[in-house]
Formats: structure tokens, sequence, C-alpha cells
């Protein structure tokens, strides 16, 4: 299974604990709730951010999102 990498913030937002970087992991756990599955990895590198499920679905229907832009 892979890993989103998404270009989503200033790059001044460089953590997990950044205030925008947690609202976004808050919606990306609700999410994996939805799809009954776990969000098990998250960072945040210069506005960069990269996670994963573990649920295959869920991460293909986010890549065709994406794509679709």
């Amino acid at each position: 299974m892979g890993t989103i990498e998404v270009d989503m913030f200033r790059e001044e937002v460089d953590s997990t604990d950044h205030p925008e970087a947690i609202r976004f992991k808050g919606l990306l756990e609700d999410v994996a709730e939805e799809y009954g599955c776990e969000l098990i990895s998250f960072s945040v590198k210069k506005g960069t951010v990269s996670f994963s499920f573990d649920n295959d679905e869920l991460m293909a229907d986010i890549i065709k999102i994406l794509q679709r832009g």
C-alpha cells in the first residue's frame, strides 16, 4: 500500500502539531471512520502532507478525486 502526498499548505506548515495540519488530520480520521478503517500514517513537511490508510478502496477513491482536480 502506498502513501499519498499532496501540497496542501504554505511552507510554514511544517509539522503535525500546526493547527491547520491538526484540522486536516481530523478530517482524514473522520473519513477513515466512515470507511471502517484506520489512518496509518500522517506527516507534514514544508506544506506537503503525506498520509495513508489501511484500506485500498479508500486510497483508490482519494487518488481518483485528486486526479480529477
